[in-house]
């Protein structure tokens, strides 16, 4: 959900920024650009040099920068951000923000700022309680800040109640979630499947197909993206997911990838089957490597499990199943088909006859076909533009 995001990291002088380097981390791994912005008093609570370490980015706490003496450009900072976290706030900072008290470079930068701000009050017990400290929170929600509430626990005066920041992996979580919230795929649930399958043959040969399994991951990366929750059954491919919010199951035969779908299938608001899924494997898998001999070797096969046919028999009256179709002849014919036969709600057809398009390529041209066999053509396309159109495709018909 963060990933590609650029945070601004706003810490002010309490005992809770100690906790931001823990926050930092999670922003980073979870694929973020982040700057901080400390006031002068946050230094004496955690040092500029383990935040810009954690960073990757010089910390930003004056006017003017401290080795060149040029000056630093508080609303180009603000620009950058797509989001603004302030952590810890103190009761002085949201009073300041509360007031729009311009003192120091991070309330230049918050006055400046476009992009949603989440603020995380920390302080003590009864100043927290206190109507002013109260007034001004839910004034700064007024103003269209995020609050992220102050959390119940033991303190730094040793009193035991409300005031304490937020734990560093509560605060990341509330944004995300938050972010989600606006997008058009929040709440869904969407299991999609990618690569290939192998089928043993012997201990180092196997029946296959090219499937790089870039669509698959193109697809479950954009819905992730969109706000939902994901699921990717991959097969046996060398690609890494950057969105660590998505479940991956790894799968090598089309047995378990079969195993593995019909176990997440009814969870899922949304199945989207991307995988080249072998239609054939061998009757018996050799555990060690056969040797090559001067007679001919014959390989007796039989049919894997249908499993886009197994998803539409049991495909539920709100579930949106999604059928991809690589054909060489007769290509809108063999699509329709697929589509009736297996109670899909459109089908991704592909044709190999297309430059470009297919397997191991980072491009790919499409035809979406639905159930009133209505098709649409798109031009080639990048692998990330397609997946945006099959699930601007998958939106529509959510209504």
């Amino acid at each position: 959900m963060l990933n590609g995001k650029n945070i601004l990291l706003g810490v002010t002088g309490g005992i809770a920024a100690y906790k931001t380097a823990t926050l930092i981390r999670l922003f980073k791994k979870s694929g973020a650009h982040v700057k901080v912005i400390m006031t002068p008093e946050a230094k004496e609570f955690i040092t500029p040099l383990t935040l810009s370490t954690l960073a990757e980015n010089p910390v930003i706490s004056s006017f003017t920068d401290e080795e060149t003496g040029l000056w630093e450009n508080h609303v180009e900072h603000a620009l950058w951000a797509d989001l603004f976290v302030v952590a810890p706030a103190t009761a002085n900072t949201i009073a300041k923000m509360t007031q729009g008290i311009c003192d120091n470079f991070l309330m230049a930068t918050y006055l400046s700022a476009k992009c949603p701000v989440y603020v995380c009050p920390a302080m003590d017990l009864d100043m927290y309680k206190h109507p002013t400290t109260q007034e001004n929170l839910k004034q700064l929600v007024k103003n269209g800040n995020r609050v992220i509430d102050a959390a119940e626990g033991e303190l730094a005066s040793g009193l035991v109640g409300k005031g304490r920041m937020e734990e560093p992996e509560n605060i990341f979580a509330f944004i995300e979630n938050d972010l989600r919230s606006g997008l058009k795929l929040y709440g869904k649930k969407v299991l999609v499947t990618a690569g290939p399958t192998h089928e043993k043959i012997d201990a180092v040969r196997f029946i296959g197909n090219n499937s790089s399994g870039k669509m698959g991951f193109e697809l479950a990366e954009r819905a992730a993206a969109l706000g939902a929750d994901v699921c990717l059954v991959a097969g046996p491919v060398k690609l890494a997911l950057n969105d660590q919010s998505i479940r991956r199951i790894n799968i090598e035969s089309a047995n378990e990838m079969h195993q593995a779908v019909m176990q997440e299938q009814a969870d899922a608001d949304i199945i989207v089957m991307a995988a080249a899924v072998a239609d054939y494997t061998p009757e018996e898998a050799f555990s060690h490597k056969l040797k090559k001999k001067e007679a001919e070797l014959s390989i007796r096969l039989k049919p894997t499990q249908d499993i886009l046919a197994a998803l539409g028999r049991d495909k539920k009256n709100n579930q949106l199943l999604v059928g991809f179709a690589l054909e060489t002849d007769n290509e809108l014919e063999h699509a329709k088909e697929k589509l009736a036969k297996k109670n899909l709600d459109f089908i991704v057809l592909n044709s190999l006859k297309d430059v470009g398009a297919g397997f191991d390529y980072d491009t790919n041209k499409i035809t979406i076909i639905d159930r009133d066999n209505k098709t649409e053509e798109f031009e080639l396309k990048s692998k990330s533009e397609v997946a945006r159109d099959i699930l601007n495709k998958i939106i529509s018909l959510l209504g």
